[in-house]
């Protein structure tokens, strides 16, 4: 039987590394869990005892474990079987399991379920154990900073959403390529920052791009560059995000927006790991990590023919969902308080919703996700008449927020607007060449760019400037 205290040399206050972690032990012999929990709890991990497997998967998303210790044998649910319920709860979760008896064809059955460690209640146990804590709890990244440290920008507290940072932490730290599916506006972008952020790249750059919101031309030149006049308008060489994300990330929003020519040219760099520039003779290494992202399902587009299904396969190595607002309810309350804190903050007042608007809100399923609702938040703590914000104000934004949702037009009008920005950066600020790769007449051309306050000579002043740089070396 194992003893009922640590070793004097493992006595201590509860050290920095063990504070704030949480430890859920599952173990039918009261005195087992006791015992277990004393030696735990000396070292500064917060515990949770249960006698039973099933009241220890209805404690699961309230306590929310870093680690389960639980015993193999029990009368209502054994080890094995809890295991399982565990990794559908949450398939990162670790668990050590324990037994009475060293029964090599159980600890043999447990590896292979994913077990962490398999320990037997020796004397020595109290060792082993904290040893393997400390293991399984730095395993999964775990540490006595904020659970939300990773990506404090994703706010949360429903099980869903702590489930999926866990899995982003670990896979940050892989080379792979990860695929993050999801609505818009549910925040893909920030957990492909925060997963780039985690990662052995983290000090070069991240750098995105809007697959959807391009033509094909500009796509092409924007992400595997040009040389100088490899096509009309291309008046200064571009090097493309690949060859500047080298070393960091590229990330690839609504990627299943990609044309199928530029899906086979991607295919193409993913495979041989170089890119070869518009107009280029030769390819140049580079050596990039990709995240992509799209609101569209790609498994049924691949089945349709229109996605490349090489190329999801090289994209959907590591598969990641972001959730709908819908989908974590429990979240609306505190992203509310967050919003509407920020603009407090921002506006030296102190706001706060009425309890019918924060129920009305709690009710609702925000089609727009949390895009909508910080929209929604911002409108409504600059119009409020009062401190406490009104349930009618909400209604009012609501209804403007879903206009705004829905509209077609207010959407064309935004994307010609970055359109234009875009071409016009391209040509350098050259009307005439902006009208051949947009298709335009010239007149109808300079129209747009006045319907969109685009002035061309800022863009010529940004090639004289580069030019006059450059002759500036030269001279030297």
């Amino acid at each position: 039987m194992p003893k009922e205290s640590l070793p004097e040399e493992d006595q201590s206050t509860p050290s920095e590394e063990a504070r704030s972690l949480r430890i859920l032990i599952v173990d039918d012999d009261e005195v087992i869990l006791v015992m277990v929990s004393a030696w735990l709890a000396e070292v500064g991990y917060e515990v949770k005892t249960c006698n039973t497997g099933e009241s220890a998967m209805e404690l699961l998303p309230e306590f929310r474990p870093h680690l389960v210790i639980t015993d193999l044998r029990m009368d209502d649910m054994d080890g094995i079987t809890l295991l399982k319920e565990i990794q559908q709860f949450n398939s990162v979760l670790p668990v050590i399991m324990l037994s009475g008896t060293a029964d090599i064809s159980d600890a043999v059955r447990a590896t292979h379920q994913g077990i962490f460690e398999f320990l037997t209640k020796s004397d020595d146990l109290p060792e082993k154990l904290l040893h393997c804590v400390t293991s399984a709890l730095n395993h999964v990244g775990a540490s006595d900073a904020s659970e939300n440290s990773f990506a404090p920008e994703i706010i949360h507290r429903s099980t869903l959403m702590a489930n999926l940072l866990n899995q982003a932490k670990r896979v940050a730290r892989a080379r792979s390529s990860v695929f993050i599916g999801g609505e818009t506006g549910t925040g893909k972008e920030l957990l492909a920052n925060a997963i780039h952020r985690s990662s052995p790249r983290a000090n070069e750059m991240f750098l995105a791009v809007n697959c959807g919101a391009l033509s094909e031309q500009l796509l092409e030149s924007e992400l595997f560059g040009h040389e100088k006049g490899a096509f009309t308008g291309a008046v200064r060489k571009n090097l493309g995000l690949f060859q500047a994300a080298h070393g960091g990330t590229l990330f690839l929003d609504e990627v299943g927006d990609m044309p199928a020519s530029l899906q086979v040219k991607l295919l193409r760099v993913l495979q041989e790991g170089q890119v070869k520039p518009v107009g280029a003779i030769n390819g140049v290494p580079i050596d990039v990590r990709i995240i992509s992202a799209t609101h569209r399902d790609l498994e049924m587009e691949v089945k349709r023919g229109e996605f490349r299904e090489d190329l999801f396969y090289r994209l959907n190595v590591i598969p990641l969902y972001m959730p709908s607002l819908k989908e974590r309810g429990e979240d609306i309350p505190l992203l509310l308080d967050h919003f509407l804190n920020l603009h407090s903050e921002q506006d030296g007042e102190s706001l706060r919703f009425s309890p019918e608007a924060l129920d009305y809100m709690a009710s609702l399923p925000w089609p727009g996700n949390v895009r909508q609702l910080q929209n929604v938040v911002e409108q409504c703590s600059v119009l409020s008449p009062s401190p406490m914000i009104p349930l009618s104000l909400i209604k009012q934004a609501l209804r403007q927020s879903e206009n705004k949702f829905q509209t077609l037009a207010q959407a064309q009008k935004e994307f010609d607007r970055n359109y234009l920005l875009r071409v016009m950066n391209m040509v350098a600020g050259n009307e005439e060449q902006a009208a051949n790769v947009t298709g335009c007449e010239l007149a109808e051309l300079t129209e747009l760019l006045k319907t969109h306050n685009i002035n061309p000579a800022r863009f010529r002043k940004v090639v004289e400037e580069d030019a006059a740089e450059e002759d500036s070396i030269h001279t030297v």
